[in-house]
């Protein structure tokens, strides 16, 4: 049981490639695909109170890695039924791009679970290696030959990161002697000052850094959001961003806010993301790279959460990154639908959405409204406790100027509801949607509402969760 997830993926893998060997309709694939996602969501249900250890200490299940593994699990599941069976991704190569996205999931949900350092390295290996190859599977039609550059940039991006995080990994094995989180962190703790335990612990967060698009970690998302299939996009854009930042708990839990240098250095961090993806969106016409150069700002606030070094803040984190998943699903999921033959959006292509497509029209509205941080929605509720732990932990420069990110944030984002709902439609057909999209806009639109307005249940759930690690 401990392990029947992952079990349920590795069979998915093998099945996937059975379907690759021949040449089965999308249509069939697809369904194949959303029935072992929805397979997979299940076991993670089935499991969600299971404990124990494996491999040698190496992997560890518990509440807090269950309740992460369910939440990938959904996500994945929600983007596999909003995405089209004919998609953007070539058709000959439809059974291999899901065989890669499950085989990334897996890599994801072991890195919840990783406890040590090794373990860490594989499992992050195999989610990333596996988006690598994703990138470059769109159709050359609808990207122009872009997604090429996108998956090599993706894949040099990620050598480079990964060269830092195992060269870091070598630094802390030489100054604790050991492999495994727990050790490692105490003994780092006895030597945070040092300069050598600093550099470990920064060339390690490059890593995880890379995977959650902060600072200065972040260059590669604008070119992979607007180069990658719509799809695939949505996929980056929300379940990788899940498994770093579990891993980022895991790891800050272990530790203390005694090392200033540290604290510091996530704090600038934090900022620069905030300030470096707000202005940055301003400018933004298509539509992907607008929601990319957005995930490097809302990083940053999730960052915030984890400077408290406190048990609410680390809570508040782990709420608010669920949240933003959700609102940025809502997103993609009218982004997908709206998309003419799977090409990239840009804002005019929401022109008259309101009279076009209604129920699409709102649910862009709500995750929009959302992820600018406007009442009732979850993204301003998730960030008013994030401030709000910050200021009593006396960061207030900090507060006050992740504040005023939210207020350049607004302009961008109202910018495309205005264009969805204050404009004609300029003799543009309606766009269609099917029963199974529109169950989800609602389902979608109705989390974002809940998880805001009555937020108490969930930072319950995510306190319970965190307890586990403490």
């Amino acid at each position: 049981m401990l392990f029947l997830p992952e079990f349920t993926l590795l069979g998915a893998g093998l099945i996937l490639f059975i379907f690759s060997l021949g040449k089965p309709a999308s249509g069939v694939i697809k369904n194949v695909a959303i029935g072992f996602a929805a397979l997979t969501l299940f076991a993670t249900l089935l499991c969600l109170k299971s404990e124990g250890k494996l491999f040698y200490a190496a992997y560890q299940v518990d509440f807090f890695s269950q309740i992460f593994k369910f939440l990938i699990a959904l996500a994945t599941l929600i983007v596999l039924v909003f995405s089209d069976a004919r998609g953007d991704v070539h058709e000959e190569t439809r059974a291999e791009y899901y065989l890669f996205l499950f085989m990334s999931v897996l890599g994801l949900m072991m890195l919840v679970s990783s406890v040590e350092l090794l373990s860490i390295f594989v499992s992050l290996e195999l989610s990333s290696f596996a988006v690598y190859i994703m990138v470059p599977m769109r159709n050359n039609t609808t990207a122009s030959g872009n997604q090429v550059e996108a998956g090599i940039k993706y894949l040099l991006f990620g050598v480079m990161a990964t060269g830092l995080m195992l060269f870091g990994m070598s630094y802390m094995y030489g100054l604790t002697g050991s492999t495994q989180l727990p050790v490692v962190a105490e003994r780092l703790s006895l030597i945070y000052s040092q300069p050598a335990a600093v550099i470990a612990i920064v060339l390690v967060l490059a890593g995880f850094f890379y995977k959650l698009a902060l600072f200065p970690l972040h260059f590669w998302v604008p070119d992979i959001y607007e180069g990658a299939s719509n799809e695939t996009t949505a996929f980056i854009a929300a379940v990788p961003k899940l498994a770093a930042v579990a891993l980022l708990l895991r790891l800050i839990t272990m530790v203390s806010s005694e090392g200033e240098v540290i604290v510091n250095v996530l704090m600038v961090c934090a900022l620069l993301s905030m300030f470096y993806g707000n202005l940055s969106a301003l400018i933004q016409k298509d539509v992907k790279r607008l929601l990319g150069f957005s995930g490097i700002s809302h990083a940053g606030f999730v960052l915030v959460g984890l400077l408290t070094f406190k048990l609410t803040g680390y809570a508040t984190a782990m709420y608010y990154i669920t949240g933003y998943v959700f609102m940025n699903l809502a997103c993609f999921l009218v982004i997908c639908t709206v998309a003419e033959n799977g090409k990239n959006v840009v804002v005019e292509d929401f022109t008259g959405l309101h009279k076009r497509a209604p129920l699409l029209a709102l649910t862009l509205t709500v995750g929009l409204f959302a992820l600018a941080g406007i009442p009732p929605f979850v993204g301003f509720t998730g960030k008013f406790l994030l401030l709000l732990g910050a200021l009593r932990e006396g960061h207030l420069i900090l507060v006050v100027l992740a504040a005023i990110n939210t207020g350049i944030a607004i302009y961008y984002y109202l910018s495309i509801v205005r264009v969805s709902f204050c404009t004609d439609s300029e003799n543009r057909g309606t766009v269609a949607s099917s029963g199974i999209n529109n169950a989800l806009a609602l389902l979608l639109i109705m989390t974002i509402i809940v998880m805001g307005v009555m937020p108490s249940q969930f930072i319950a759930m995510t306190t319970s969760a965190i307890q586990t690690l403490m």
